[in-house]
């Protein structure tokens, strides 16, 4: 998978992935959909590093969490 490109399959992808590796308890509560291609770069940032980590602390999630909120789109 190319996440260069700017596509809603990318962003399809690395949410799952991000709320696979953070075991999020709440799945509804993050959906490809809340995002859009203009935060894709922050988006990509945000997977890069949950990827590169094998666990988090529970501040590290909760950061994590509300960058994603704040990259929401708006409605």
């Amino acid at each position: 998978m190319d996440l260069t490109q700017k596509t809603v399959e990318n962003v399809d992808f690395m949410i799952e992935k991000i709320k696979e590796k953070l075991k999020v308890l709440n799945l509804g509560a993050i959906k490809s959909t809340h995002f859009d291609e203009e935060m894709y770069a922050e988006l990509k940032d945000i997977y890069d590093l949950v990827m590169k980590k094998n666990s988090f602390s529970p501040n590290e999630m909760q950061a994590l969490v509300e960058e994603l909120g704040n990259l929401r789109k708006n409605k």
